[in-house]
């Protein structure tokens, strides 16, 4: 039973990784980058190491994916200002 779940999340991981890879949208990306660390973080539990499991949940899965989508936003706010002044130099 447990050899199954091993075997189904780390397919999981594996086809998450692969749409963070092949994905064209940023936002799908870093999605799909937050949950191949959110199922890692499932077989960590697995493997019976709880406190690594809660520290890749909360670093790994939480915290860096925020801070990509925030920076994501940033970037895009940037450049969105930048395109209203049609390349003028301030």
């Amino acid at each position: 039973m447990i050899l199954a779940m091993l075997i189904t999340f780390g397919v999981m991981m594996l086809v998450a990784a692969l749409v963070a890879l092949y994905s064209r949208d940023i936002v799908t990306a870093i999605v799909a980058s937050g949950v191949v660390s959110l199922l890692a973080s499932v077989l960590y539990v697995l493997f019976g190491a709880p406190d690594v499991a809660m520290t890749e949940a909360a670093i790994g899965s939480a915290l860096t994916t925020v801070v990509f989508l925030f920076a994501w936003s940033r970037i895009r706010s940037i450049a969105s200002r930048d395109d209203s002044t049609n390349g003028e130099v301030r």
